[in-house]
């Protein structure tokens, strides 16, 4: 049989687990020119939250009935297609379900000898991609510059520090937990790191980044952007990856009231959208993958068992229980 998690309902605010139906469907067959996956891994995103949503986006919205969207990992268990044999590890995006019938068009192989299945989510997947492309093609740092990062501790923030400090930058991360901060310092390398639950942002940002920031990439929103907004230098520039303070809210998203300081320092806000950059993954991927076996860019996961637990690890991103990137083993063996 099939597990599978769909669309039920769309959220208003903060989501609710009768929001997914949980159904069992029989197991699909791979016919001539297909494959039949097993998953192992399901990514969790924040940016799941915006698929529910039946709003204008980067990407269609998830439709209610549908198995819902997620990037995943598994083995290939039968198959009918000349490119892939029983055994083949691969990733793509089939969705929360126990298996898939794919033609093999959107489907990646992948060596777990080079680097565990997992890292493919991870590090060598998607958030590893917007770290590397939103950073260096849109954030720019140069050798010298203080990049500040929010949701540090986290898939997309942990890589863009690292990717910092092989650049040569100072890199200040901003965490929710003193667990959290000691992590990005003592174990990922950052300068410093400050922790947003605890004492005045503004103030310790500013001890922090004493000479002002010359690179924000922004996984938060709210708050915490307009602080950071108050802090930059002539000429910085500021990625927006994602705005997870915002997503479940049920009143109108909360845009930087401090924007004016754009305008006085002349900076730039840009937008990054991992998919912009697909035709050069591969490029990415071999220089993470030197940059992992040489040591100098670590990759946590933070895994989850069981897909009838979908929700309640869905919900860890929105409450900060996280530690690095989030995955929901499917497969138990």
């Amino acid at each position: 049989m099939n597990q599978q998690v769909k669309l039920a309902a769309r959220p208003v605010g903060m989501v609710q687990k009768t929001d997914f139906s949980f159904e069992t469907a029989d197991q699909p067959t791979a016919r001539d020119g297909e494959v039949l996956i097993e998953t192992i891994y399901v990514s969790l995103d924040p940016a799941m939250r915006g698929w529910m949503n039946d709003s204008r986006s980067y990407i269609k919205p998830v439709q209610i009935g549908e198995v819902f969207r997620a990037g995943t990992a598994g083995r290939v268990v039968a198959s009918q297609h000349p490119g892939f044999q029983v055994g083949d590890h691969v990733t793509g995006s089939w969705g929360v379900q126990q298996f898939a019938v794919s033609n093999g068009k959107d489907l990646i192989k992948v060596d777990t000898q080079v680097a565990p299945l997992a890292t493919y989510l991870a590090t060598l997947g998607m958030p590893g991609m917007t770290a590397y492309f939103g950073l260096l093609n849109t954030g720019q740092p140069q050798p010298g510059e203080t990049v500040v990062v929010s949701g540090a501790a986290g898939a997309v923030g942990s890589v863009v520090g690292q990717i910092a400090k092989i650049k040569g930058c100072r890199v200040v991360g901003i965490a929710g937990g003193q667990d959290k901060c000691e992590y990005c310092v003592s174990e990922l390398g950052f300068d410093a790191c400050v922790d947003y639950k605890n004492g005045d942002l503004r103030k310790q940002l500013k001890a922090a980044c004493p000479d002002g920031i010359d690179v924000y990439f922004d996984n938060v929103g709210g708050d915490i952007l307009d602080v950071v907004l108050g802090q930059i230098k002539f000429k910085s520039r500021i990625v927006v990856c994602g705005a997870i303070s915002q997503y479940n809210n049920d009143t109108p998203v909360k845009g930087p009231s401090n924007y004016l300081s754009l305008l006085v320092n002349r900076a730039r806000m840009e937008g990054i959208v991992v998919f912009d950059n697909a035709a050069h993954y591969s490029e990415a991927a071999v220089q993470m993958a030197q940059w992992i076996d040489q040591g100098t860019l670590a990759s946590k996961v933070h895994v989850v068992e069981g897909i009838e637990n979908f929700y309640e690890t869905l919900m860890m991103l929105f409450t900060g229980k996280n530690f690095g990137k989030l995955l929901l083993k499917v497969d138990h063996s």
